[in-house]
């Protein structure tokens, strides 16, 4: 495995597209870390504003990458093609890293050699608004580690609400090719669908307790606008379903998709799309309990009445001062 992750390269891979508003945020995140990173890679996917020229005046501290926009998936695939750590970690044009992630995760590898990648905590931040807080809160988060430093399952892990995310991700480069880098073709979840099949291989996961970076909401996504369909999510679960039985985790998966279908419903609820609702209880039936699908058929026989109903309730219970965090928006 040469060298211990303590002690092993890491490369940062950052994909832009039409993000010269924040790129130097993420980019003097990583530069100001009390870790230092091999390197740093930023793909410009395409873009059309002033995203390189705001890059390149790093000079030899930033490695510029610029391709035909091809995607988030395309470009964090670029990113990996390009480095030569060991390790990579990603970070999106838009967000930033607190100062001492890349210390917290590598010592934490260091200390446990046999793990192939490891997440952790953020802060979501309506930054606008003045709300920022931990998308988990940290005494949970050491509750469910239950004195480890990991996650005997991602898939688990998720379901307790220790997810990380994309920017708190770092994964040996071998294990990320090994699973199939990110796919091309998935304009949404690419993320999801590559932690998923790196989760069948490795499923034990590193997890830092406190917070390693900044998620920054309410700023309009830069390499990806389309809205996820009920296709895309049936041609995500569909996929995953069956790979997860060819590597011998289709029980694991199926409570899994279970769970994160009832996330999604609920999501889709909140945006009248009654008729994506219908088509995803009616593929996926067997994943949900029967109470559960009757109910939601009821519910959205009157999507626009549902969601009007839905996102009062969810004004009145963010109107409390126990509920003043940072709240979290359905994920796709």
């Amino acid at each position: 495995m040469g060298e211990t992750a303590a002690q092993g390269r890491v490369s940062v891979v950052i994909p832009a597209y039409n993000s010269g508003r924040f790129i130097a945020r993420a980019v003097e995140s990583v530069l100001g870390q009390s870790r230092a990173a091999a390197e740093v890679i930023v793909v410009d996917d395409g873009s059309t504003d002033d995203t390189g020229e705001a890059v390149r005046r790093y000079g030899e501290r930033v490695r510029y990458v610029r391709q035909e926009n091809g995607g988030a998936s395309v470009a964090r695939n670029t990113g990996v093609a390009a480095a030569e750590g060991e390790w990579i970690a990603f970070l999106d044009a838009d967000d930033e890293w607190l100062p001492g992630k890349l210390a917290a995760q590598m010592d934490l590898l260091g200390r446990h050699p046999e793990l192939r990648w490891a997440t952790g905590n953020f802060e979501r931040c309506l930054c606008g608004s003045d709300r920022r807080g931990p998308d988990l809160d940290p005494a949970r988060a050491r509750e469910l580690l239950a004195g480890e430093e990991y996650f005997e399952s991602y898939f688990r892990a998720y379901r307790g609400g220790a997810m990380g995310c994309t920017i708190t991700m770092v994964i040996r480069r071998a294990a990320l090719q090994q699973a199939g880098l990110f796919r091309a073709g998935q304009i949404k979840a690419n993320d999801l669908d590559m932690w998923w099949r790196i989760a069948y291989r490795w499923p034990r996961i590193g997890y830092c307790a406190e917070p390693l970076a900044v998620y920054h909401m309410g700023i309009p996504q830069t390499l990806s606008q389309r809205r996820f369909s009920a296709a895309d999510y049936a041609d995500l679960v569909g996929r995953h379903l069956a790979l997860a039985q060819e590597q011998g985790r289709g029980e694991e998966f199926r409570a899994f998709a279970g769970y994160l279908l009832r996330r999604w419903l609920r999501g889709l609820v909140f945006e009248a799309r009654g008729e994506d609702v219908r088509a995803l209880l009616e593929q996926f039936a067997d994943l949900l309990p029967g109470g559960y699908a009757a109910m939601m058929r009821l519910i959205t026989a009157f999507p626009r009445v549902a969601a009007t109903g839905c996102r009062w309730a969810s004004r009145v219970v963010g109107a409390l001062p126990v509920r003043r965090a940072v709240k979290r928006p359905p994920r796709a």
